[in-house]
């Protein structure tokens, strides 16, 4: 789906006493979210723009469109920033937005299909695939070079090697 919304950022509270926000950047170059000038809520409503944008540890300050005083900063705090999937820029050779994973067939490297990728986590000790086999529980696949030697986006599939395969 082209038009579907990217997590790029979370409003983390306020920052001074001037209205400035700090944000929580999910991009690789925090300041990059100050030049998309479509930021959407989770429900695709239009969330406020930032401008004099300064990177700072784990994110960036800047200045978000309507907020004027600390306490309008703090209102937002936890509000989610997306955009647009095509307002991307297209990956480069051989790269892929995470995003891009979702609903992606996996497969053994003998055809057997394992399920579909329900989801992208890092809850801090590196990426992991969310599995959802067919009339089964998910599962949870490391997203490493060992365990998933292949991504192949315009084929739809990800080769994967199960964990009992990789010990």
């Amino acid at each position: 789906m082209p038009d579907r919304l990217i997590l790029v950022g979370r409003i983390a509270g306020a920052f001074g006493v001037r209205g400035e926000v700090r944000v929580t950047s999910f991009t690789a170059d925090p300041v990059t979210l100050a030049g998309f000038t479509d930021l959407r809520r989770a429900d695709g409503s239009p969330a406020p723009l930032l401008s004099s944008a300064r990177p700072v540890k784990g994110g960036l300050v800047a200045r978000a469109s309507g907020v004027e005083t600390r306490e309008q900063a703090e209102a937002l705090r936890g509000l989610k920033l997306h955009v647009l999937r095509d307002a991307l820029p297209p990956p480069e050779d051989n790269e892929f937005y995470l995003a891009d994973l979702v609903g992606l067939r996996v497969e053994t490297a003998e055809g057997q299909v394992l399920g579909a990728v329900r989801g992208v986590q890092d809850f801090g000790a590196g990426d992991l695939l969310e599995i959802k086999p067919e009339g089964a529980p998910s599962f949870w696949l490391p997203f490493t070079r060992e365990a998933v030697p292949e991504v192949d986006i315009p084929e739809g599939r990800i080769l994967a090697i199960p964990p009992a395969e990789t010990e």
